[in-house]
């Protein structure tokens, strides 16, 4: 494993480490601990947005995120088979921690998170807990009955099946997430005609 894999793997483990849950305890020392058996994608569209968003970010996890960009397998996202076209157009995920992902965990997963900008990801569900933590740009988040705005440092946490909701600005947002519990993606819906953004 190269030395910014490391760097990268160690930092988001002390973003976990910040929850006070334990399945986010097991999450970073997984990531701390692990070996890295991954390959990057040939090519990612979204990459020079990332490195742009993430050279501004003041995150502690930012640096070394950009510092490893190009070894990381973003496009690989879990629930790709159960989602619509139309929002796999939106954003953008690299599967980190899972079953079949670079770091092993049966029972665990994690990743980063990239929405593009002036998006609306619409209110869905699953039955993994699930937290993000902020690391670049802002983004409108609906948690259930609550809207926050969130930037780098803030973390926001989705019980099994809460409805929640994304909407990003001109900048777009970069997140870390992990999910605990059930971590199967056949529970992934799309909340259809519930519009979290309503005026």
């Amino acid at each position: 494993m190269s030395d910014v894999i490391r760097s990268f793997l160690n930092e988001m483990a002390d973003a976990f480490r910040t929850e006070d849950r334990t399945e986010a305890q097991e999450t970073a020392q997984t990531l701390a601990s692990a070996a890295f058996a991954g390959t990057a994608p040939a090519d990612f569209s979204d990459s020079e947005a990332i490195r742009t968003l993430l050279f501004a970010s003041p995150h502690p996890c930012a640096a070394s995120m950009l510092a490893a960009h190009d070894k990381l397998p973003w496009g690989v996202n879990p629930v790709a088979r159960k989602a619509r076209t139309k929002d796999l157009e939106i954003y953008a995920v690299c599967d980190l921690m899972g079953p079949d992902s670079p770091v092993y965990s049966g029972h665990l997963r994690a990743g980063i998170y990239y929405q593009r900008p002036n998006l609306r990801y619409a209110l869905h569900s699953h039955a993994a807990a699930e937290t993000y933590v902020i690391v670049a740009g802002s983004a409108l988040w609906t948690a259930g009955d609550t809207r926050k705005l969130l930037g780098p440092g803030d973390a926001v946490h989705h019980s099994t099946y809460l409805p929640h909701a994304c909407q990003t600005g001109p900048e777009g947002v970069i997140a870390l997430w992990r999910w605990s519990g059930d971590i199967g993606t056949d529970s992934y819906r799309i909340h259809d005609g519930q519009d979290a953004f309503a005026a």
